[in-house]
């Protein structure tokens, strides 16, 4: 049997761990590849206007996936412990079943209600597998994935430590890793001779946030938004350290950061630090981007 996962939006919540977690159970797996022009069009077509650009793509990745494959994963992912995912994610499931043909393989994870692990297990059963099978897959794909989170943090710390200019990407991880979604901005970056750091790849662990009290008493509100709750967290971490300028990315109609922006940029507006706010859909132009990204650059150079 094979399993079709988009590589996309909610897959980028836990790279890497889903295509090994199906693996270790003895299916094969085909990821959709990386997002382009044809898949960014079919998805933009089969959309409502009112939709969101991430979920645009997604829905391109779906469709790039359609009779490729025996089941197609789409999880419905609703809290992470008291803490909410975006909205759109709780439908994705049901407007999966209506834009593809393949059959939908899906799971309900609030882990307000019950463990993510328990989650798994009813996932797992689906296909024909028990709990000691499931167990085994679940523990060698965590494995897996805290080796590549250890590795990352751990480049992302010296990058933070060293004497370079630096660039915090602020964003969800479904915009800072696909490449054609965000014009290849590390790309960019690095050409313009600065060092772009990705938040999601700092540390989250608080032993490791040297500011805690300013976080505890902030007179920020307390976000109800899983997101939202680990990006200003990593913001106090960040903050503490040398930062030249941060650039916050952000999908057209998203209602989320429209949000959340305001509170990211006051954080470092208090410090003093140069802040550019950018936002990407189908229709944003290369030529307009770079232009914003190298005068932002002059700004701190």
């Amino acid at each position: 049997m094979k399993i079709g996962i988009p590589k996309s939006l909610v897959y980028w919540k836990r790279p890497y761990f889903w295509e090994n977690f199906f693996e270790n159970l003895g299916f094969e797996v085909l990821l959709s590849p990386r997002t382009n022009k044809e898949i960014v069009e079919i998805g933009v077509k089969i959309s409502d206007p009112e939709t969101c650009f991430s979920c645009k793509v997604y829905f391109g990745h779906l469709k790039w996936l359609e009779g490729k494959c025996d089941l197609i994963f789409v999880p419905r992912l609703k809290r992470k412990g008291n803490l909410e995912y975006c909205p759109k994610f709780f439908g994705l499931p049901d407007l999966a079943k209506i834009l593809v043909k393949t059959k939908i393989l899906t799971e309900t994870f609030d882990e307000k209600k019950e463990r993510f692990e328990e989650s798994l297990v009813k996932l797992g059963e689906k296909l024909g597998k028990n709990k000691e099978e499931i167990k085994e897959a679940f523990e060698k794909a965590l494995i897996k994935e805290k080796e590549i989170k250890a590795k990352q943090e751990k480049e992302t710390l010296e990058k933070i430590n060293s004497n370079s200019k630096k660039i915090i990407l602020i964003s969800h991880p479904y915009n800072l890793y696909d490449e054609y979604v965000n014009l290849r901005i590390k790309e960019r970056l690095e050409r313009l001779g600065v060092v772009p750091i990705f938040i999601e790849e700092i540390p989250n662990s608080k032993s490791q946030i040297p500011n805690k009290f300013q976080i505890q008493n902030s007179n920020l509100p307390s976000f109800h938004w899983e997101f939202a709750k680990e990006i200003m967290e990593k913001i106090d971490f960040i903050l503490a350290k040398k930062i030249d300028g941060a650039i916050e990315i952000s999908s057209f109609a998203c209602g989320c950061d429209a949000v959340l922006k305001e509170f990211v940029e006051k954080k470092f507006k208090e410090k003093n630090i140069p802040f550019l706010y950018l936002v990407i859909d189908e229709h944003t132009g290369e030529a307009g981007f770079q232009t914003r990204l190298e005068a932002f650059i002059d700004t701190i150079s």
